[in-house]
């Protein structure tokens, strides 16, 4: 999806007065979603989380995963209104519409939002559910499912070209911006995102965590320790 936010941001009015903004660095926006909110998460809402649910972490790795993935959700939804207005602000005969590029910005937000719920989120999961023997084949397995995700996005994007360009049509994505409809690629996107939700609500629900028997041993020794301090 980066690399669609960039083309987007390419036909917008990117000026600041004298000075052009180039469309690849709104991604700082990601980049900086993504430093703030996993202080938000450390600071705020684990210890929120905490007290509401018991749970020292805040919320489980299954848990965030599935935010992680409704945040993803919002993103392809805001960015597709953000290609609505852009052809709405289209002047006639002209490339680049009239539309800020700073539109991008709750789009970028939110999928830096995402990766910390998301991505962080199933890393640890791998390295909470593997024995000690093989955590760094679980941190390979998570590095291969983003490999794979992008993947299938650019296989996605291919086929959605094919698709809706048959014929004199010049589909949702084609090489002038101004004659396509992007912010349907976006919607769809959204859905199929919506559909893997669902999915994954039924994977999560049905996986039973793996306790390791280097966190049942630690229980026992914990609870010696507070006996010997109770008696002190």
């Amino acid at each position: 999806m980066a690399s669609l936010f960039v083309e987007q941001g390419d036909v917008m009015n990117s000026n600041i007065g004298n000075f052009h903004l180039p469309a690849a660095s709104m991604s700082a926006f990601d980049v900086c979603s993504v430093l703030i909110c996993t202080g938000i998460y450390r600071q705020i809402l684990v210890p929120l989380a905490g007290k509401l649910s018991g749970n020292p972490k805040g919320l489980t790795e299954l848990q965030r995963m599935g935010i992680g993935l409704i945040i993803g959700m919002l993103a392809m939804v805001a960015a597709g209104v953000t290609e609505i207005e852009r052809l709405r602000h289209v002047i006639p005969g002209e490339k680049v519409s009239t539309l800020s590029i700073f539109w991008q910005i709750p789009q970028y937000v939110l999928v830096g939002a995402s990766e910390v719920f998301m991505y962080i989120g199933q890393l640890e999961f791998f390295n909470d559910q593997a024995p000690d023997g093989i955590k760094s084949f679980g941190s390979s397995l998570c590095m291969a499912s983003m490999s794979l995700g992008n993947y299938t996005s650019s296989l996605l994007v291919n086929m959605i070209m094919k698709i809706t360009g048959k014929g004199d049509k010049p589909g949702w994505i084609p090489e002038d911006l101004n004659t396509g409809h992007m912010d349907r690629f976006y919607f769809l996107i959204a859905v199929l995102t919506a559909f893997d939700f669902v999915f994954y609500l039924f994977c999560a629900k049905w996986y039973k965590a793996i306790v390791l028997e280097d966190s049942v041993k630690e229980v026992p020794m914990e609870n010696k320790q507070e006996d010997v301090l109770s008696i002190v």
